[in-house]
């Protein structure tokens, strides 16, 4: 069993709210994330697959083609965008990273497997000292 990771970088703006709780408890309970002019983050993602290596490439599977799957998949869907108003898979879900992480991981699931390729884990970075990591 091998396992590979490629990293990919987006940026996209979100806001951490619940329009059931008032302003005052999104402030509460979200802090200045609640800000409702939204905020930015320089995110990573990493993408982690396992599987075995096949004997004719010597792969798991050829980084290039992975980086140009999660592109096309998500990243394009993600960078320079509002997680809360313009990404299809996060509609109807607090844009937190930890669901970020999860969203990611259904988008590119049965893509990988059809690599001959399991999904491992997704990792988002938001910060370099805030990051969720999702094990399917």
């Amino acid at each position: 069993m091998i396992y590979i990771t490629r990293r990919e970088r987006f940026n996209a703006a979100h806001r951490l709210f619940r329009e059931d709780f008032s302003d005052e408890k999104n402030l509460k309970v979200f802090g200045k994330c609640s800000n409702t002019n939204w905020h930015g983050h320089n995110y990573e993602l990493f993408v982690t697959l396992k599987g075995e290596i096949n004997p004719e490439t010597g792969f798991l599977v050829n980084l290039k083609t992975l980086s140009k799957l999660i592109r096309e998949t998500v990243i394009t869907k993600l960078d320079h965008k509002n997680i809360n108003l313009e990404v299809d898979f996060m509609k109807g879900k607090l844009a937190s990273t930890e669901n970020l992480a999860v969203g990611i991981w259904n988008e590119l699931h049965d893509k990988i497997k059809a690599l001959d390729a399991d999904l491992h884990c997704i990792k988002v970075s938001e910060s370099e000292n805030n990051s969720a990591e999702y094990y399917g």
